[in-house]
């Protein structure tokens, strides 16, 4: 229920998720519910029959493990070098040949803003509409951008695909056994 609550809450695409964190703690996980179906301690123990103390345990529990599942994400993530990476990346594929010139500079204000009107693409990258929406269409068919619908804002997306290189260790690397 945590979990559904949060990302809803969230909106984190289900890259960050409490239920880790609560499976690596798994018994104190346990003792912290049942402790809150426990009987209040004393009259200072809240004014219901259940222990309010237990509930603040559980909630002061709760929450550290949620900061300590944020802490851990941040380390694989790397915020701060996304950007770098995302552009690297798009560099390397226009050298490649696989993406117009000035499709980074689509991804960055999309990086920043969190969402591109359509209509702003072309002042993004300082040309006409034709080759803002040539930029556009290949960033969509390489599958990093996403689009409701062909009016609405740009999207940025991660695909499983580019996971090692725009997350590196987000995911363990696959080892052969040969």
């Amino acid at each position: 229920m945590s979990h559904a609550m949060l990302l809803e809450t969230l909106d984190t695409g289900a890259v960050w998720s409490v239920a880790r964190g609560l499976a690596r703690n798994v018994e104190a996980y346990k003792k912290h519910l049942a402790d809150c179906d426990g009987p209040r301690r004393n009259d200072l123990d809240g004014r219901g029959q259940l222990s309010e103390e237990a509930l603040a345990e559980f909630t002061r529990f709760f929450l550290r493990v949620c900061i300590d599942q944020v802490a851990f994400m941040e380390t694989l993530v790397q915020p701060d070098r996304l950007r770098t990476r995302i552009v690297m990346w798009a560099e390397e594929e226009f050298r490649l040949g696989n993406l117009p010139p000035k499709s980074c500079n689509i991804l960055e204000a999309v990086l920043y803003r969190g969402e591109l009107p359509r209509a702003d693409a072309a002042g993004v990258v300082g040309t006409g509409d034709r080759q803002a929406r040539r930029i556009v269409s290949a960033l969509i068919e390489k599958g990093v951008l996403v689009s409701d619908s062909a009016r609405a804002p740009l999207r940025l997306v991660f695909p499983a695909t580019l996971a090692s290189r725009w997350m590196p260790g987000l995911f363990p690397e696959k080892t052969s056994h040969g």
